[in-house]
């Protein structure tokens, strides 16, 4: 079953130099007649030394316009929407509110962690003089203080990233030793009516499991969970719609029968 890829970035996020003509086509060679462009925000990210000519920006006016012209370009055939990944810090919560009604265009926005407290789990810094466990409990903090403060966003992306980025990656991660934290996000979110994606990014990244945990899969569906979106994560072609040949396997398995695709930020479900 090919599922409309719903995380990708292209040469408008500063991680990548992907062509969205690029995307499009390996996207349409895989099968797909639909995907959602995602490309990062993250409001006033700071100059990190790890990577000093990093900022997240996004200049929002040529996107749009860019997708825009693509969309009409190809209607009849292909389903291109317009999304983006908002990197959250807590400083940024009431700018991105303004930002977001500044521009109700979207399709479909996705509600990331990528600091903790001005650092990014990409680099070993923000593992320096923490436990794995402590490193891992204050990025799922965060997470959920986000949830309860933000709510401009539809799902919650890649809810256990940082374990890609640990020492031992997930030799030592249990999500039942967080299981508080994650029990209070989901009563947090699924009232709200926001959901959380199936990101397969981990499956290229050194994991052999996709986000979130099999484990948290299974507690958001049986919390009521519903809301779920399908993504690969991919800043290059080579993975668009990576490990989706399990997706509706890995899915079915923890109780879901449906995904969603998002227009205009309603999300439509979709039989697996």
């Amino acid at each position: 079953m090919i599922f409309p890829d719903y995380h990708l970035h292209s040469k408008f996020s500063s991680d990548s130099d992907t062509d969205i003509y690029d995307i499009i086509h390996t996207a349409r060679q895989r099968g797909m007649t639909s995907i959602c462009l995602t490309d990062h925000y993250d409001m006033d990210f700071p100059s990190l030394p790890e990577a000093p000519g990093m900022d997240f920006n996004l200049d929002i006016d040529t996107y749009y316009t860019c997708l825009k012209n693509i969309q009409a370009e190809l209607s009849k055939d292909f389903d291109l929407r317009i999304g983006v990944e908002l990197g959250i810090m807590p400083e940024t919560i009431d700018k991105l509110n303004t930002y977001v009604n500044k521009h109700p265009f979207f399709d479909f926005i996705i509600a990331s962690v990528h600091l903790v407290d001005g650092m990014d789990p990409y680099y070993p810094r923000y593992f320096e003089g923490k436990t794995e466990h402590q490193a891992f409990l204050r990025y799922f903090e965060s997470i959920l203080y986000f949830a309860k403060k933000y709510n401009a966003y539809d799902v919650c992306g890649h809810l256990d990233y940082i374990v890609r980025y640990g020492k031992n990656k997930a030799n030592n991660y249990n999500p039942v030793d967080y299981y508080d934290i994650f029990d209070e996000l989901f009563k947090t979110i699924i009232p709200k009516g926001k959901g959380i994606e199936l990101n397969t990014g981990s499956l290229y990244k050194g994991l052999d499991f996709a986000h979130p945990h099999p484990k948290l899969l299974k507690m958001y569906k049986e919390a009521g969970g519903e809301i779920i979106t399908i993504g690969s994560d991919a800043h290059k072609i080579e993975f668009i719609g990576y490990g989706f040949d399990k997706a509706r396997e890995l899915l079915l398995s923890n109780g879901f029968k449906y995904y969603c695709t998002f227009k205009q930020r309603k999300p439509t479900f979709h039989k697996l």
